[in-house]
């Protein structure tokens, strides 16, 4: 084989490996700028949700049909009395959707049974600084268990999964880790099937007299770097095509 030849067979291997990282660069930079375009509507629509007057509680009969994709955050208001049953806590260092939660912390979960008998599980509000701190949270949320039913208002929220660096659960503490009520309901007796409800509430209002725990109304607050990467991934396809540029002039020049 000569040498032009050679030259010749390894410029356009070169040229094919770069005509491929190219491809794939710009796609994934297109990838991220429809990524940004659904981010956006998901937060024009979450904000949407969020400014909505609160509707009544879905029935029992609709709650198998709720999706998240389409009921997460939506406003709600509903008549309930909280149980006598054991309360969950869900340790937390801040909040994504509470502009006025900081620090560590607990979000305190409790079962609530509507009239027609079904249980709803309720995100009362924050507790600061009770991970360990068991007895706190119990005289915090002592009083909002008054056998009396109240008027509840707040969002539906759906159960979170956990990742593979979540710490487990503790039920002997009655510690959760990611907010997951199907599984708080399953492991401290507060009902099971379809006696519970697929959701669970972050409770808006009412505050209770003490102000603990904290309720308080949401705000979307999604990431959106998705242009900041979309240009990342152009400019290296870019970067590509001049240095395969640069390299097929320096051949060139030999």
């Amino acid at each position: 084989m000569t040498e032009p030849s050679s030259r010749r067979r390894g410029a356009a291997g070169f040229g094919i490996f770069t005509l491929i990282l190219v491809v794939v660069f710009t796609g994934l930079g297109i990838w991220q700028l429809q990524r940004r375009a659904e981010k956006h509507a998901l937060i024009a629509a979450l904000n949407e949700r969020l400014a909505a007057a609160p509707e009544a509680l879905p029935e029992p009969s609709q709650w198998a049909a709720l999706r998240p994709v389409s009921a997460e955050f939506r406003r709600v208001t509903f008549t309930a009395t909280y149980a006598k049953l054991p309360d969950a806590m869900v340790f937390s260092s801040g909040s994504g959707v509470r502009d006025d939660i900081s620090g560590p912390g607990t979000w305190a979960f409790l079962p609530a049974r509507l009239p027609s008998g079904e249980t709803v599980v309720v995100n009362a509000g924050f507790v600061q600084n009770t991970m360990q701190d068991r007895a706190q949270e119990g005289r915090a949320i002592a009083p909002l268990i008054t056998g009396e039913p109240v008027k509840l208002s707040g969002y539906l929220r759906f159960p979170e999964n956990a990742g593979s660096l979540t710490p487990k659960e503790n039920p002997a503490k009655r510690l959760w880790f990611v907010r997951n009520h199907l599984a708080m309901a399953t492991a401290l007796g507060w009902g099971e099937g379809k006696s519970i409800a697929p959701f669970y509430i972050d409770l808006e209002s009412p505050v209770p007299d003490s102000g603990i725990p904290r309720p308080g109304p949401l705000k979307v607050n999604l990431k959106d770097d998705h242009m900041q990467y979309a240009i990342t991934w152009f400019t290296l396809a870019l970067a590509v095509l001049i240095a395969f540029a640069l390299w097929m002039r320096g051949q060139r020049r030999t």
